[in-house]
């Protein structure tokens, strides 16, 4: 374990351009619930109402998502663990190009990441956005000026459908997104991803992308990913440790 911390890190010195890939497994440890774990999101809601056709078309759809969103406190006491911190750590350093993730928890802004290098695959929980107008309105202010679960509020300006700023089952990714995640991977030449199991595409292509246009690639994630096979150094370990350690490690062959 030791000797894959320092080549990391030295690896991370060496780099040019680093991008960091996150999953779910780095929240984890911030107590967010994996989605499809046994205390997951859908273990508690059918997930059928987060699909944006019966989203749209059901208002008992939307009262379910809001009665979730009010009374479920989804992510609402979650903060960064020591992963996050350790990535906006890299970015200080000036060691990190860009973070592609694929959690909609915005701990990395939250952490110190600059909001125009983290590149939200499938969105952000904190925004309602109108799927009318556009308008976009922070969900925890939404929350308190509406704190009824009966019901899902609209759009203030326009009284159009609001929907949380996340990708829904049956919607594209992010177009702008997705081309910012795909040129990052492309171009860099040191890749890590940190707590995915890499299955859910279009976002597992990432690494792939990377390891084509000859990165070397460094998988952190408890258990077994998709993708074991491409990795350069594949560390099986809690992302906040193993990360908080391989900064320190750079720091001192920095110094040296």
């Amino acid at each position: 374990m030791e000797k894959k911390i320092k080549k990391v890190a030295e690896m991370i010195a060496t780099s040019k351009r680093l991008v960091i890939f996150t999953g779910a497994g780095i929240s984890t440890e911030s107590g967010i619930p994996d989605f499809r774990g046994p205390d997951g999101l859908w273990s508690k809601v059918d997930p059928e109402d987060f699909t944006i056709e019966r989203f749209l078309r059901s208002g008992e759809a939307r009262k379910n998502v809001w009665y979730y969103l009010v009374e479920g406190g989804l992510m609402t006491n979650s903060k960064p663990n020591k992963a996050h911190l350790a990535i906006a750590e890299l970015e200080k350093m000036n060691k990190l190009s860009s973070v592609i993730t694929q959690n909609i928890d915005n701990l990395h802004q939250r952490a110190g990441s600059n909001p125009q290098k983290v590149h939200e695959l499938h969105g952000n929980m904190e925004w309602l956005v109108c799927l009318d107008c556009d308008e976009r309105y922070p969900l925890e202010e939404m929350r308190q000026k509406h704190p009824s679960p009966d019901h899902f509020p609209v759009c203030e300006k326009c009284k159009g459908i609001l929907k949380p700023g996340v990708v829904f089952f049956g919607e594209m990714l992010p177009s702008e997104a997705l081309r910012s995640a795909e040129h990052e991977s492309e171009k860099c030449d040191l890749f890590m991803v940190i707590g995915s199991s890499l299955v859910v595409y279009p976002a597992a292509y990432m690494p792939i992308y990377a390891k084509q246009s000859g990165a070397k690639i460094v998988i952190i994630n408890m258990g077994q990913t998709g993708q074991d096979e491409i990795a350069d150094i594949f560390i099986n370990a809690p992302a906040g440790d193993t990360m908080a350690r391989i900064v320190d490690k750079l720091k001192e062959i920095i110094k040296s």
